[in-house]
């Protein structure tokens, strides 16, 4: 049974901690699309980002290096089998994080990020919790929704995007509600990251397919999973584009579209080599994505307390 001494013990190894190993862990890299999109959400809130600056650098703490970084320990620990063959190096495989120390690391974490969300308010404080729900719910039996691509991806874009968005529109606007367009936005926006998360899978189909993972690539073959990928991405954005035409906002659409233009031209190029251009296209076509979640984070700040 762990308990929060015992947690502490863990997290030493041959008498001292291994402080790279657990930063490792954390991944800092893969911080800035939750971050991102509380910015987004912030800005989209209408609310003077000067007026709440304290609650922006929290927000910002906790989605970024809290949570984001809790799902990443979690997913690590849960993925331990797997990445002795995908990739070895990592800490928890390559025995850097010995024993169960991963685990306790994972919990210790998950609780501190609680802790934190709590001070978000109401709204802030649910979104933390649900994203860290859902990264527990991605990566442990025995739910481990990783296991299926379609339910995976689903809830790491949710969390990323959609639950980040809100937190980031919460904290700046207050109370316990958001008008329409904030989440419909910070939805699509969510669900055009499921393409985003296809593409992340592309680099561990081996190690999946041994694992008895059935990520798209695993179940419909890299192609067609590249395909599902763009589609889904373009689709999302298309509806973006729609709703902020009914709302009035036609440079703010015009800027989306192109951006979209963009990205066909490069989902042209990646469909001709899905296997061997998809961390091409994740390293330039997804900024040109999140490039759009600003836009029309400012289109919807313009209309000032959407009713």
């Amino acid at each position: 049974m762990l308990t929060v001494s015992t947690v502490g013990q863990r997290l030493r190894f041959n008498g001292r901690v291994q402080f790279g190993a657990f930063v490792e862990l954390l991944k800092p890299v893969t911080w800035f699309p939750p971050m991102w999109a509380f910015l987004c959400g912030a800005v989209s809130s209408g609310v003077p980002l000067s007026s709440r600056q304290g609650a922006v650098l929290l927000g910002i703490l906790v989605t970024g290096p809290m949570v984001c970084g809790a799902s990443q320990v979690v997913n690590d620990w849960f993925d331990r089998d797997v990445d002795r063959l995908n990739e070895p190096n990592r800490p928890i495989p390559s025995g850097r994080v010995p024993g169960r120390s991963g685990l306790a690391f994972a919990i210790l974490w998950t609780l501190c990020s609680l802790a934190l969300g709590a001070l978000l308010g109401p709204l802030g404080f649910g979104a933390t919790a649900l994203a860290l729900a859902s990264a527990w719910a991605y990566s442990a039996p025995p739910v481990r929704l990783k296991r299926n691509g379609w339910w995976g991806n689903l809830a790491v874009g949710l969390s990323y995007e959609g639950l980040a968005w809100v937190c980031g529109a919460a904290v700046l606007v207050g109370g316990t509600t958001l008008p329409w367009p904030i989440l419909a936005i910070a939805l699509l926006y969510s669900l055009g990251a499921h393409g985003i998360m296809t593409l992340n899978d592309f680099k561990s189909v081996k190690g999946d397919h041994v694992a008895g993972v059935r990520s798209l690539p695993v179940q419909l073959g890299e192609q067609r999973a590249g395909v599902v990928a763009c589609v889904v991405m373009i689709a999302a954005q298309l509806v973006v584009i729609g709703i902020e035409l009914a709302l009035g906002l036609p440079l703010h659409a015009a800027i989306v579209g192109a951006l979209v233009l963009v990205q066909l031209l490069m989902m042209r190029r990646f469909l001709g080599d899905v296997t061997g251009r998809a961390l091409w296209y994740s390293a330039l076509g997804i900024p040109v994505y999140v490039t759009g979640m600003m836009v029309s984070a400012f289109g919807l700040r313009t209309l000032g307390g959407i009713p």
